[in-house]
Formats: C-alpha cells, structure tokens, sequence
C-alpha cells in the first residue's frame, strides 16, 4: 500500500491536494499528530479494507512543534513497516502567500499578538524545514491556480508506473526561477522571435516561431547538448531510485523560446520508458 504525507506551508494548496485525492480514492487525514503517523501507518498495512489501500495524511503547522524535530526518526520507522511512503510538500513565495491570506481573509495558523503576517509565514518556513528537506516531491503553487494544481496531482501524484517521471517545464527568468526544478537552462542567449514583429504574439508552439527558430544553428546546437545532458545523466538519477525530475528551460519571458525547447526535448523523451510531462507556466 502507499501512504501520502501532505505538508507545506498555509495558504500554498495543502488542502486542494488532499481534497484531489481523497477524490481519486484516497483515504485522507488532515492535521494528523506527527506522533500518531507510525501508528497510523501499522494499521493501514495491516487492515484489509480496500479503501486503505492508499492513503494520504495532511501535516502543518498547526502540530506540536516539538514534534517536528522527531520527523527523520517516524519516517523511518513507518517504513519499516512495510509501507510505501511519499512526501508532498507545498510552498510558494512570501508576497503570493500574503495575497492569498488578504484575499480569503482567513487567519494565518500561526498570527497571534504581536506576530504580523508575513513573521508567521517566516517562522512557519522554518518550522517545516524538516519535511521540505525530506520531501520526495516539492511543488511551488506560486504560479499555479487551483486547477493545474489538480491537473499536478491526477497526472504525477497517482501514475502507477514506478519509473521516473520526467517533468520539463518552460518559464521567463522575469517572473521569476521555479524552485521546484531540479536542473535549471537558459536559454536567453538565442535569437529571440520577440523581435520579429509578425512573430511576437505567437509562442513556440505555433508553427511559424518554430520554423524560425528551427533555422538558427544556435538553437539546434542548444537542442542537441540538452537532449545530450539529459540522455547521459538520466540514468544515473534511475539508479538512485528518484521517482521525479523537474528540468526547468527558460528564456526571458516563457513564451517563444524556451517553449519550443522544453516542448521539443519532452517529444524526444517521450519515446523513451519514462513518464514524460510538459508545463509551460507563462502560458497556463
């Protein structure tokens, strides 16, 4: 069976996730005492309900602090009982976090006197620093609504194929690097069809920027030493038993370039036994 820890920091999707499995089958605990996980995890293995058979388990900071510095300790101890666990963690930046606390007008888990919000979302960070660096998976929701955060969970988060899931995702450097990427290419240096004027609205998934960019000798090098890096490297990562890989490529604006790379590279791996996914966060 497998066991989902869900965790991350308020306001960054911990709830739509769970609400996403829980639609898909799972059976979802939200706010669970971190003592209570290894318990929890022995008798999901060894109950024979069916509804069990994947389970998922939200943990914030609304748990005893304490606790948290014990986390390394549970986690090995759930797995020594027999059950797949897997760590989702949620995060977004400081501005996208107070946004959302301003728009739904709920309270911050940790505000309280004398504690403004953005000191809650600091300590917070700190207080999980233990489950993000154990995560199996970090997604930052910063750039991300509601639905694609759905979109995430149903296409990675429940893929029964256990070889890894190849993630490339294009971006603009002037919205900001994802952090959730595990490589990170620039791609500014090539011709950019911003400055073609007939090409300018377009993105590198229609055909005219890519007939244009198909015909710079830069780009089918940049093309060749990526899909190269990827190819040779890749493997090692199998090895290591990863179960996800986020290759980020970005230009300047996440709309021409980095586009038709992130999208030509995935089509190559596609042929491969990998799982293979494309997001292009500047045009969703």
């Amino acid at each position: 069976m497998k066991l989902v820890i869900v965790s991350g920091l308020s306001g960054s999707g911990k709830s739509i996730v769970l609400h996403s499995l829980e639609d898909l089958g799972f059976y979802c605990i939200d706010n669970l005492p971190l003592s209570l996980l290894p318990s929890f995890a022995t008798q999901i293995s060894s109950s024979p309900r069916r509804n069990y058979e994947h389970a998922a388990v939200g943990i914030d900071a609304r748990n005893l602090t304490d606790d948290f510095d014990s986390f390394p300790d549970l986690l090995a101890e759930i797995r020594t009982v027999g059950v797949g666990c897997e760590i989702l963690f949620l995060q977004a930046d400081d501005n996208t976090l107070i946004k959302r606390f301003s728009e739904t007008r709920r309270k911050h888990p940790l505000t309280r006197d004398g504690i403004s919000l953005a000191e809650a979302i600091s300590h917070e960070r700190k207080l999980l620093a233990a489950l993000a660096v154990n995560a199996d998976w970090c997604i930052d929701t910063s750039h991300t609504n509601v639905h694609q955060l759905r979109d995430l969970v149903r296409e990675r988060m429940l893929k029964e194929a256990r070889s890894l899931t190849l993630t490339f995702m294009s971006f603009g450097f002037k919205h900001g690097i994802p952090v959730d990427a595990d490589f990170v290419f620039d791609v500014r240096c090539l011709p950019n069809p911003h400055w073609v004027p007939q090409l300018r609205a377009l993105t590198g998934l229609d055909q005219e920027v890519k007939q244009f960019l198909e015909q710079q000798s830069l780009v089918e090098e940049m093309y060749d030493d990526l899909k190269d890096f990827i190819e040779r490297w890749m493997p090692r990562f199998q090895a290591d038993n990863r179960a996800y890989m986020t290759i980020a490529i970005g230009c300047t604006g996440g709309q021409h370039r980095s586009v038709y790379l992130a999208r030509r590279i995935a089509d190559y791996f596609q042929k491969s036994n990998l799982e293979v996914l494309v997001r292009h966060r500047e045009l969703s």
